[in-house]
């Protein structure tokens, strides 16, 4: 039987990944800042940009985040301790994802391909996904992001498929939209049922 994919390139966070939004809001509270601050200067381009691009290690970025907030709270000790909280909120994978994706392999490879800090390997690593791919292209090892075209074409030569032939899979739009102009077909995410729907094929 011939599939209608050779590949799927998955997203990480947002797609596998979550992390818990009430705990975060939690910690904008404590430290009296408005809802959503603290997730926005995190991933603001002038800090994360470099993060995703290998230019800085996971851990000088929290460095440059203790910076930042020792501006807004005036007190460096305070900052440490809301970037600690911060690194340390919850995360877990959603297991139908998972599921899918796994039985995805059985037919095809399946590869990671994720926006992500040097800290990438040892969260997969805690929440038991080492291994779970074929492949992981983590934009901080090869220091390119999405969605500049290169990424995805890295993924697709580490499942050994042409572009036409992948099935891309993310929650922002711009990625896929990326992904689509290079002849891939592309699945915003946003409901496990998206994915199932765009695997279907691979179990006709």
């Amino acid at each position: 039987m011939t599939v209608s994919f050779d590949a799927v390139l998955c997203d990480f966070d947002g797609v596998l990944r979550f992390h818990d939004p009430a705990a975060q809001a939690r910690i904008d509270e404590a430290y009296g800042l408005a809802p959503g601050t603290v997730l926005k200067t995190a991933l603001s381009p002038a800090l994360m940009g470099p993060a995703t691009l290998g230019q800085i290690t996971c851990e000088e970025w929290e460095e440059w985040l203790v910076t930042a907030f020792a501006e807004v709270l005036g007190s460096p000790e305070r900052a440490a301790r809301l970037v600690e909280e911060f690194a340390a909120v919850p995360a877990w994978i959603d297991e139908g994802v998972r599921d899918l994706l796994a039985e995805a392999r059985r037919r095809v490879p399946v590869v990671l391909v994720t926006n992500a800090t040097t800290r990438l390997e040892e969260d997969l690593d805690r929440l038991g996904m080492a291994g779970f791919a074929n492949a992981v292209v983590s934009s901080a090892r090869v220091g390119i992001a999405k969605p500049d075209r290169r990424i995805y074409e890295i993924a697709a030569g580490l499942a050994g498929a042409v572009p036409e032939r992948c099935l891309f899979v993310d929650d922002r739009p711009e990625n896929v939209a990326a992904a689509v102009a290079l002849g891939m077909t592309g699945v915003v995410y946003g409901e496990l049922t998206d994915l199932r729907t765009a695997l279907a094929p691979l179990a006709e």
